[in-house]
Parts: structure tokens; sequence; C-alpha cells
């Protein structure tokens, strides 16, 4: 059973929202610590949502609902699969280690409380879109993502860089969002239903709809935004203004792989048609290769990482274009993996910043000596990253492969994803 029970769940998606109110007035009085003290609020919830997963392993399901707005059949609804749950624990878990990260990164900064204040704004959002089972309720929390972005990537606003930057990523991500929200609303009324676990059993009824294929380009469209595809790759390692923290957790972790959630849990209803297995395998695996060869000539630590970040999310596009199980299922455990491995290498790259005061590659080495641990986690994520046993990152890669060797097309799908890791 449930921690707390089902309902319980509305309580982890309010306590963010509730951190975000105290921050400032914590970090008044507690300075950096106040971190420490508000970490608990997200490790609660990561408890919450870990309980869930004896049940879902058997599996079950969780659903429930608060009336909204019923004039317009718009309910606060949740809805915990395997797939929600997953994202749930990433946000709340990777998010209580950020949250203490960030109290020693900005430590002594003047805007501390503010800076948690938006952090905490964001993860509550992330974690309303992950959950959230009314297709009205999960655009609502789209947005917001949005917003708290760009008031994270602009959070230096005295610089030009990122107040240029927030607001490409606002322009970019916004847009998306405007045509998700059309294509979420025209799914809901010719599935009958704007409730996602009803909508999920429509599949067959939104594939045969004259209106799939304008469906499909809309929710495309939200999701290639958001999650940095090619031709709207561009803005997520301009998004490297932001401070590491917000690296660290929006551009490795959680916000871009908000797309990759939403065409994860629109495969039943999307999947296995033509369209889908070709435009999403194309682009995905397009943009892999793209971030690739844009990475490999970076200088900067930080951009090194955003353009691997956004080849992995490449990958992931294109696991999940190919409609094969397998293949999706090394796109979750990928997923996992790379949130962890390189959410702590973006911790490390800022840790290597904030003492050594550069992140050029030509500039930085030898410092395992002077950092020994930073240089181990370094190595360890490094290694999960490259693949190796008996890490993580091997066993995701290894699914991940014999997913794509078996689809249409498997032997090319293979070779570019071989290639983006190699």
């Amino acid at each position: 059973m449930p921690l707390f029970g089902v309902e319980a769940t509305f309580w982890a998606l309010l306590g963010p929202f509730v951190a975000a109110a105290l921050s400032p007035i914590l970090a008044k009085t507690l300075k950096h610590n106040a971190s420490w003290l508000l970490a608990i609020i997200p490790a609660l919830a990561f408890l919450q949502f870990l309980s869930f997963v004896p049940g879902l392993a058997e599996g079950q399901t969780y659903k429930a609902s608060l009336e909204w707005v019923p004039t317009f059949n718009v309910n606060f609804s949740i809805y915990l699969d395997g797939l929600s749950v997953v994202f749930a624990l990433l946000i709340s878990g990777i998010g209580t280690f950020i949250t203490l990260y960030a109290g020693g990164y900005l430590k002594g900064h003047e805007n501390l409380g503010q800076f948690l204040s938006y952090l905490f704004l964001f993860m509550g959002a992330m974690l309303g879109v992950v959950v959230a089972d009314n297709v009205i309720t999960l655009f609502v929390y789209w947005e917001l993502t949005s917003i708290t972005s760009f008031l994270l990537i602009g959070f230096d606003h005295l610089r030009r860089a990122s107040r240029r930057s927030a607001v490409q990523a606002l322009v970019v991500t916004g847009g998306g969002g405007l045509a998700l929200m059309a294509g979420l609303i025209l799914a809901g009324y010719q599935g009958g239903s704007f409730e996602m676990s009803e909508l999920l059993n429509s599949g067959d009824v939104l594939r045969e709809s004259p209106y799939y294929t304008a469906i499909f380009i809309l929710v495309v469209l939200g999701a290639f935004t958001k999650s940095a595809q090619f031709p709207f790759h561009f803005w997520l390692p301009n998004a490297m203004e932001a401070p590491t923290p917000v690296s660290a957790y929006l551009h490795s972790a959680t916000m871009v792989k908000a797309g990759v959630y939403l065409l994860m849990r629109m495969h039943p209803v999307l999947g296995g048609t033509e369209l889908w297995m070709t435009v999403l395998p194309i682009f995905g695996g397009i943009t892999l290769l793209v971030g690739t060869i844009l990475g490999i000539r970076q200088t900067d630590l930080k951009l090194v990482l955003a353009y691997t970040t956004v080849a992995s999310l490449g990958l992931l596009v294109m696991l999940t274009g190919t409609s094969d199980q397998i293949a999706i299922q090394g796109a979750v455990l990928y997923l996992f993996a790379h949130s962890l491995f390189k959410g702590s290498l973006f911790m490390v790259v800022g840790t290597v910043d904030h003492e050594a005061g550069t992140r050029d590659l030509h500039r930085v080495g030898g410092l395992f000596s002077a950092m020994p641990i930073t240089g181990t986690a370094a190595v360890l994520s490094a290694l999960s990253m490259a693949g190796l046993p008996p890490l993580i990152g091997f066993v995701a890669k290894e699914v991940l492969y014999d997913g794509t060797w078996y689809t249409t097309n498997g032997g090319l799908w293979t070779a570019f994803a071989v290639l983006g890791n190699a």
C-alpha cells in the first residue's frame, strides 16, 4: 500500500509550492543552511512515490480526482502508473540533492532565497506534468514549467546573455506548448475523454480519426520544442547561461525530459503508425548525431554536457519512435540512467567552476589530487555515461541496443545509437 494513501499525493504535489513560499523567509534567517530544511519536502515526496512501486510492479495503477472547473469538465486528477512514477521519483529524488547542492553553490548570494523559490516552483510544475491525468491540468503545469524555467535561466538578470537565453527558451517552449494545447484538446474531443487514463484506451479511435495527422503534428511540436529536438535544439545549449544547479536539474534530469515523457505517454494512443515510426526515429536520429558532433567541438565543460544531453534526448525520441516494446523499455531505463550520470556530471562541472574559476578544458587539468571526492564522482559518472559494466549506463545501453536491433530498419537505428553513444 502507498505510504500515506493515494490522496496524500495531492499533498506531495502541493509541497514544493509551500517550500517556494517559505524559501525567502528561511534563507533570510538560516542563510544557506535553509536548503537542508527545505530538502525535507522533496525527500518526503520521493518516499511517497516510492511507496507505489510494489503495487505498480504487480500491475496496479492509482487514480484520484478533485473537482476543479466542473463547468468545463476539468478535474484536478492524478494518474500513477509505472511511467509517471519513474519520472516523479527522478524529479523529487534528484530535486532533493539539487536543493542541497544549490545551498552550497550559492552560499552567500544575496538572492539565494529567491533562487530556491524559483527552483521549488519548477519542481512542483514538473511533478504536476508527469502525474496529471486531466489533459488540461497537464497543459497548465506544462506551461508553468516554461515560465519557471524562464525565471531560473534568467536568474542572473543583470547579464544580457542570461536575459536573452531566458527569453529564447520561453518563446520556443512556450510556443510549442500552445501547439500542444490544441493537440490535447483535439485528442480529447476525438477520444471522448479529457482524462489521460481513459484516453489511453482510445488508441484505435484516434489512429483512425481524420484528425490524427493534425493531432500528431501538434503533440510532436510540443514535445520536440520541450526536449530540444532538431531543429529546435539550439535553445538548450544557450540555456547554460543559468547557474549550474539549474543546468543539473532542468537541463539534464527534468524539464528537457518532459517532451520525451509526453511522447512515451501518448505512444499507446498515437504510436504504431507509419507516420509515428518515420518522423520520430528520423528527427531523433538527426538530433543524436547533431548533438554529438557539436559536443565534440566544445571546450566549455557545460557546453560539452549540454550538447551531449541534446544527443541523448534524440536517442530517447528515436527509441520511442520505433514503437518496439523492448526499445521503449531501453529508452526508459536509459532515461533513468542518463538523469543520474548527467545530473551528477553537471554538479561536478559546477564544483570545478566554483573552485577553479573556469570551465575551459584547456585551462583545467590535474584536479583529482586537489578534489578527490569530486574526481571520484566524475569518473564513476563518466564510466556510466560510456556504458561500461557494472554501472547502470551499461545495462541501459545493452537493453536499448537489443530493442533497436529487432525493429523495422533495426540495423540502421542500431548503427545510429552505437555511433552516437561511441
